[in-house]
């Protein structure tokens, strides 16, 4: 079964959204790392050559949070970013695989020559 959401907190002082599952998991996801891992098409492409890596996004920060169904958010960007909808188990997989992603993507931009 997935994880369910329990709470979800935004910390617009701090660009950080504050995840609970009903796990007992809770995760505090920066702003920028959800901005730059959306599960959007605009982001991931409509396949993995076609992800488009994210750059220039390190004070990017949510300005809504729209429920979707019962299974997940859309998450509105001050940056004008409002696609992709971030469902329970994507928080989670984001949540748990934080660190791997977050060096990954940082990896990415080093090798391309970008900056957050």
């Amino acid at each position: 079964m997935n994880p369910r959401v329990t709470a979800i907190t935004l910390h617009r002082a701090s660009h950080a959204l504050e995840v609970g599952f009903d796990t007992g998991e809770t995760f505090r996801l920066s702003c920028e790392y959800l901005r730059t891992h959306s599960p959007s098409a605009e982001v991931q492409g409509h396949s993995p050559s076609q992800r488009v890596l994210q750059h220039g996004k390190r004070d990017v920060n949510i300005v809504e949070i729209v429920p979707v169904g019962h299974y997940g958010v859309l998450l509105r960007f001050d940056d004008g970013h409002d696609t992709g909808i971030f469902s329970w188990s994507v928080l989670h997989d984001l949540g748990r695989n934080h660190d791997a992603n977050w060096k990954a993507y940082l990896d990415a931009l080093t090798a391309a020559g970008l900056s957050r």
